[in-house]
């Protein structure tokens, strides 16, 4: 059973409010209906790492959002990528984090399939002096400068710009997670 393949999944709008709450021991029980072993969690913002006999994103994701669905009473929207994905996220994390000196805030728009080209283009071009959106295949990354207002969880509307479904963690919780789950 080594030869699994290992699949991190990140799982969308939970713990959010009174009616979204998904506890993390609900997480672990239902990702291994799913058929995942190995689960482990990182904190308590849906980030799982699994191994799983399945072998594509799709049918990992279709069967974790299955099972969250069945143990948690309502849907949730499930990002699956490998670890060398993964890695690759935050690899580009890092070295456009370390393009920006003045960089306020860093967060990643983990996307469910790659986004249309057009849209990419248009999203790209909403970047300004002090903010920019990078989009690198399923990560999109939003670099926040000076003067940026804290508030919305997502000031550009980029899922529903790009037209995927997509969950956003910042930059510590990508890198955090490519550095234990990905090497």
């Amino acid at each position: 059973m080594g030869d699994m393949p290992t699949y991190v999944a990140f799982l969308r709008a939970i713990n959010l409010g009174p009616n979204r709450k998904f506890a993390k021991a609900d997480i672990v029980t239902a990702t291994e209906a799913a058929g995942g072993t190995d689960v482990l969690t990182h904190i308590n913002t849906g980030n799982v790492r699994l191994r799983s006999s399945l072998r594509s994103r799709a049918k990992v994701e279709a069967a974790l959002e299955e099972a969250y669905l069945a143990q948690a009473g309502f849907a949730v929207p499930t990002i699956v990528y490998t670890p060398a994905e993964l890695g690759a996220v935050a690899a580009d994390a890092r070295e456009l984090t370390a393009s920006r000196p003045d960089l306020e805030r860093h967060y990643v728009y983990l996307l469910k399939q790659e986004p249309d080209a057009d849209l990419v283009a248009a999203v790209e071009a909403r970047s300004d002096d002090a903010n920019a959106i990078v989009v690198r295949r399923r990560a999109a990354h939003v670099l926040l400068g000076p003067g940026y207002q804290a508030g919305g969880v997502d000031p550009y509307k980029l899922e529903k710009s790009l037209a995927v479904v997509a969950t956003n963690r910042n930059f510590n919780v990508v890198t955090t997670l490519a550095d234990k789950w990905c090497s």
